[in-house]
């Protein structure tokens, strides 16, 4: 990656995103990688490593479904493919084609088009059908009803384009069309037939052919809900009759799976129904071509005790018949359910009649279940994406074909809403982040179970120390000696105060930093919290004490091996050797809440700590000087010490300065304020406002010191960065600003670089969700201070955010390789991803 200045390289660590709660949404494609929205972004993880790859630019709206060509379903068809497409579909009705080339094992990816024609409504279901390696059909569905029927053809040599043609557009309904299924008819190459299903309880079925224009033939019903997924089986190649038919397998709100068999029953001329009573049983018949087709219900499933949102046929598999290798369709169907489980249907051998053969997930009492399921493209795997924007994978680790045993594996896992605010822990082991999708949430980086270096370190959620009943907006690191603590702020009036079970203190050490001495061993002994249970309002964390002196557990016969301590039943925290799964995060890695801080008279908006640990400073919702006060409040006792009366409307950021004698605040008024910090001899503190400067045309959000100095960046909605400096006079005058960037500056942070030089690096984001790092050099000579800026590296738009940037933290240790610095940066923004870079200067 070039830069205009010095030599700067970025690395892309981690990704952390959770996938957007809409059914559809995510798609397992034949290159072995899965891909999903992520608010407007278009994530792809790999599952063999249960990282996020990328995330893909290029929708203002949140995505709502993602297609593979070629998906699982056609990997027996791209063997060897060099190039993979991916499609994507937003809530404003614009489709993307995506290009993942994937020559000398380097994944490149490019937007290749958006397609001419945009559904007026949300897009809500993409389906395709892979007629050879080079050409497909796929259809995509709008919440007005409007079905568009497209070709596409991909390029053989690289110097080529795609072309995509709009082959038809169906207006069948005034209500959501939700699903799609594609399907080429038996026996009859270059005719197709497109399933529909929406919001009444039929299933339309029309046919047509690849040049184009498709016509209604007959309705199928049975369901007595919403429809919710359709899927058409491959044809079945085992004998001869069944080369003859192909399935569709329909799930419904009814929380019944219906199977339909279509068969070719013969020509226009030859075929004639008998008007019988068995006739009505047998289903419709309609002509397509020459040939006469009837529609029959095979089988009828009912298993699950909810909706069920997803129904997918097992990709096919390579069997010898004959001597030949055939790829032939199994009769296996997976299907996911708003019950929270995921269950595989297959016929009995010696009835032929369809059951229940696995059945993955649980029955759970708390949040809602699966949106959707999805096969591997060798069917050893099977993938779920769930209410929490939580992905569940279990594979099957049995050697024998007879015998199946489906285990939970790691899978990425992230916020499900915008991200506001982002925090390191004190030495950097750790990154603590807030969303709006209620929850506090730790990720690190874990040791590989290779014991390679940490060139290869993977990023892990570790804990989710924080489940709340409102949006939560702000967080605080609490800096100092002793356990691990934290603030939040939420959309309440109350500032919480959260410290570390001796759960979590256990599962660092199996980290990369391995709790590096911030919190030695000898002192945990002093923790005796080993956990904490949620409340029944998702507000408060009562702690679970090591010596806990409620009744006894039962579980597993009386609780051997219990008898260290006994905890309430809900939540059982443990010491973790490995990254945990979803469950886990979910109910047994919460922080117990320590105390609360009433005072402030709107929501909380912003929060910091002092580097040395006494103060935290924090503000809320303003507009009115009254309540844009902003509070200061001692660790420890957690008694307010002070109130800090400057702006007008709401204080957007808050940073002490690295000597803790200052504390800047910038605001909504456009203003910046600089208060002087003391504490007296009796151990009071006293407060001053320094100065109050408007420093910008438009509202300011973020702030950062300099390390080495008492110099602070502000950046603007105005899409400026300025940099100030205070004088030894207590004058404040801009000594810098940056050109003007291309968006508004949501998101400023200042790190040093070399103290003798007086160097550091400035990390800007932006709205757009570009982020770029400028070297600045302070001059301090006589007549007062000056600066220089420089360029140092502009990240390429593949690598950043997709939306607005909330927050940038530096890394607060630092590492040195072969006289390289090596710095990691942590970002958040509202496309619900959390970032993490590693900088070589």
């Amino acid at each position: 990656m070039s830069s205009e200045n010095s030599k700067v390289e970025a690395k892309r660590v981690f990704i952390g995103a959770g996938c957007n709660r809409v059914v559809n949404n995510v798609s397992w494609g034949a290159s072995g990688l899965v891909s999903f929205g992520a608010q407007n972004a278009v994530a792809v993880f790999c599952p063999k490593s249960a990282q996020i790859l990328t995330t893909l630019p290029g929708h203002k709206a949140s995505v709502n479904c993602t297609h593979w060509l070629p998906s699982s379903k056609f990997a027996f068809k791209a063997k060897n493919l060099d190039r993979h497409y991916l499609l994507s579909g937003d809530s404003d009705g614009i489709i993307i084609l995506w290009e993942l080339s994937t020559l000398n094992n380097n994944q490149q990816w490019r937007h290749v088009l958006q397609l001419p024609l945009s559904h007026k409504k949300g897009v809500t279901c993409i389906t395709a059908y892979m007629v050879s390696e080079t050409d497909a059909m796929f259809a995509s569905a709008s919440s007005d009803g409007v079905v568009n029927v497209w070709d596409v053809s991909f390029p053989s040599q690289s110097s080529e384009e795609c072309k995509v043609v709009c082959l038809d557009s169906i207006c069948v309904d005034t209500k959501a069309i939700v699903t799609l299924s594609l399907a080429e008819l038996p026996q009859n190459p270059g005719r197709f037939a497109l399933a529909l299903g929406g919001l009444d309880n039929k299933i339309k079925l029309y046919c047509g052919e690849r040049t184009g224009k498709f016509t209604s033939v007959c309705e199928l019903k049975g369901h007595t809900d919403w429809i919710r997924s359709l899927d058409f089986s491959l044809p079945l190649h085992t004998t001869e009759e069944t080369a003859n038919s192909i399935m569709l397998v329909s799930s419904s709100q009814d929380k019944v799976i219906r199977i339909w068999k279509l068969v070719l029953v013969g020509d226009v001329g030859s075929w004639r129904r008998e008007i019988t009573l068995a006739s009505y049983i047998e289903g419709p018949v309609f002509v397509s071509g020459t040939f006469t087709y009837q529609i029959s219900v095979e089988s009828v499933l009912i298993g699950h005790e909810d909706w069920v949102y997803s129904v997918e046929w097992q990709p096919p598999v390579i069997d010898s018949i004959d001597g030949r290798l055939i790829n032939h369709q199994p009769l296996s169907i997976l299907s996911a359910s708003m019950d929270k489980t995921m269950m595989i249907w297959r016929p009995e051998k010696k009835t032929g009649v369809w059951v229940n053969v696995v059945c993955v997930g649980e029955l759970s009492h708390c949040a809602l279940g699966f949106y959707g399921g999805h096969w591997s493209p060798n069917g050893q795997s099977i993938l779920a994406h769930g209410y929490g924007g939580s992905f569940h994978l279990w594979r099957n680790v049995s050697s024998s074909e007879e015998s199946e045993n489906w285990q939970m594996q790691k899978v990425p896992s992230g916020h499900f809403a915008a991200v506001t605010d982002i925090t390191w822990a004190r030495t950097g082991e750790y990154l603590l982040s807030v969303s709006h999708d209620q929850t506090t949430r730790v990720f690190s980086s874990w040791k590989n179970d290779e014991g390679n270096e940490a060139e290869d370190e993977q990023w892990h959620e570790l804990a989710r120390p924080q489940v709340h009943g409102h949006d939560i907006n702000c967080v605080a690191m609490v800096q100092g000696k002793g356990n691990h603590r934290f603030v939040s702020g939420a959309e309440e009036k109350v500032v919480r105060v959260f410290e570390a079970p001796l759960s979590f203190l256990k599962t660092l050490n199996h980290t990369c930093a391995g709790g590096e001495g911030s919190f030695p061993e000898d002192l945990q002994a002093d923790v005796q919290v080993l956990g904490a249970n949620m409340s029944a309002l998702g507000l408060s964390q009562k702690p679970i004490y090591l010596h806990s002196s409620s009744e006894p557990l039962e579980r597993n016969g009386g609780g051997e091996g219990m008898d260290t301590f006994e905890t309430v039943p809900e939540a059982a925290p443990a010491e973790l050797k490995e990254p945990p799964i979803e469950d886990q995060l979910a109910f047994h890695t919460l922080w117990p809440e320590s105390h609360k801080l009433y005072g402030h008279g709107n929501e909380l908006f912003s929060l910091c700590c002092d580097h040395k640990g006494n103060l935290v400073a924090s503000s809320c919702k303003a507009q009115s000087a009254s309540m844009a006060e902003i509070w200061l409040w001692e660790v420890g006792t957690w008694k307010a010490v002070g109130r800090l009366q400057s702006h007008s409307l709401t204080v957007t950021h808050l940073e002490f300065s690295y000597d803790d004698t200052l504390l800047l605040s910038v605001s909504r008024d456009r203003h910046f304020s600089v208060f002087s910090i003391q504490r007296t001899d009796n151990g009071d503190v006293s407060h001053k406002l320094m100065a109050k400067v408007e420093a910008h045309k438009r509202i300011i959000w973020a702030c950062s010191w300099n390390p080495f100095g008492h110099q602070f960046a502000t950046s603007s909605r105005d899409k400026t960065v300025k940099i100030w400096s205070i004088e030894i006079d207590a004058r404040i005058k801009q000594i810098l600003a940056l050109p003007q960037f291309g968006s508004s500056v949501t998101a400023v942070a200042w790190t040093g670089l070399d103290h003798k030089e007086k160097s550091g690096c400035v990390a800007v984001g932006m709205e757009s969700g570009l982020i770029e790092l400028w070297n600045i050099k302070i001059i301090e000579i006589e007549e007062g201070t000056t600066a220089t800026a420089a360029l140092a590296l502009r990240l390429e738009p593949f690598m950043c955010h997709v939306s607005a940037v909330n927050r940038l933290a530096w890394r607060p240790t630092e590492k040195c390789e072969s006289n390289q610095r090596l710095l990691t940066l942590t970002s958040c923004g509202d496309d619900n991803c959390v970032r993490v870079f590693n900088f070589k200067f």
